[in-house]
C-alpha cells in the first residue's frame, strides 16, 4: 500500500507520517508512507492524507501553487482512492472558507468554514483535549467509545453542514463539527496525529477502510 501525505507547505508532515506508519505497522499493512508534492507519486497513491494548519486561504493557495498537485489529487480521489483531511485539510473539503476572505473549497461536503463564537468564559482558539459525540455509526469509528478525547487547535469550524455527512461533534459552548465523511472522503477537525491512541485507532480504521 502506498500512503501519500500531501506536502503543500502546511501541516504537521513529520508527525502525520509517523502516525500513519505506526497505524500501518499495527494493522500489519505492508507498504510505505511518502510525503510528497510530486503529482506523479500522488497518481500512484492507495491512500491520500491532506494535513493542514494555519489559515484556510493560505492552505488553499499553497496547494494550488504546486503544478499539477491539486488536479492529480482530485483525479485520484474521484477514482475511488480513500482521502483523509486533517484540521485545515478537513476544512478545505467544504464549499468555501470565510477566514479573512472568501476562498473556494473543494466542495466535497456541504457548508462553509466560519469563525467560532463560543460563549464566555470560553476563548479562541479552542485548544486542548475534548470528547467526541458520535452522530452515526461508520467503519472509521470502529473501536472508539463515546467521549473519547482528541486534540483540537482551531478558531474556525464547519457551519451549515449536512447531517448525513457528519460523523462526530465535540462540545465547545455548543456542538462543533469534529469529523465528516462523504463517500471515500473523510476528515477530522482535530489532529489525529496528536490524539494518541484514539488518533491512531482512527488512522488504523482509515487504512482498512473500503468505501
Amino acid at each position: 500500500m502506498k500512503i501519500v501525505v500531501i506536502d503543500y507547505g502546511s501541516g504537521n508532515l513529520a508527525s502525520a507520517s509517523r502516525a500513519l506508519a505506526l497505524a500501518a505497522e499495527m494493522e500489519h499493512i505492508t507498504g510505505e508512507v511518502v510525503v510528497t508534492a510530486d503529482p506523479r507519486i500522488v497518481a500512484e497513491a492507495d491512500r491520500i492524507v491532506l494535513p493542514g494548519q494555519g489559515a484556510f486561504a493560505d492552505c488553499a493557495l499553497g496547494l494550488a501553487r504546486r503544478p499539477g498537485l491539486r488536479e492529480t489529487m482530485f483525479n485520484r480521489v474521484e477514482a475511488g482512492v480513500p482521502f483523509f483531511g486533517i484540521c485545515v485539510g478537513m476544512q478545505l473539503m467544504a464549499q468555501r472558507g470565510l477566514e479573512h476572505q472568501v476562498t473556494k473549497g473543494f466542495g466535497w461536503i456541504e457548508g462553509e468554514i466560519t469563525e467560532m463564537a463560543p460563549p464566555d468564559p470560553l476563548r479562541l482558539p479552542q485548544m486542548g483535549w475534548n470528547g467526541l459525540n458520535f452522530t452515526q455509526s461508520h467503519p472509521l469509528l470502529t473501536g472508539l467509545e463515546p467521549d473519547d478525547h482528541v486534540y483540537f487547535v482551531h478558531s474556525y469550524a464547519l457551519t451549515g453542514g449536512k447531517a448525513s455527512q457528519l460523523l462526530a461533534t465535540t462540545d465547545y459552548g455548543g456542538p462543533v463539527a469534529a469529523m465528516v465523511v462523504e463517500g471515500n472522503r473523510a476528515g477530522t477537525q482535530f489532529h489525529v496525529e496528536k490524539s494518541q491512541a484514539v488518533g491512531i485507532r482512527i488512522l488504523r480504521n482509515f487504512l482498512r477502510w473500503t468505501p
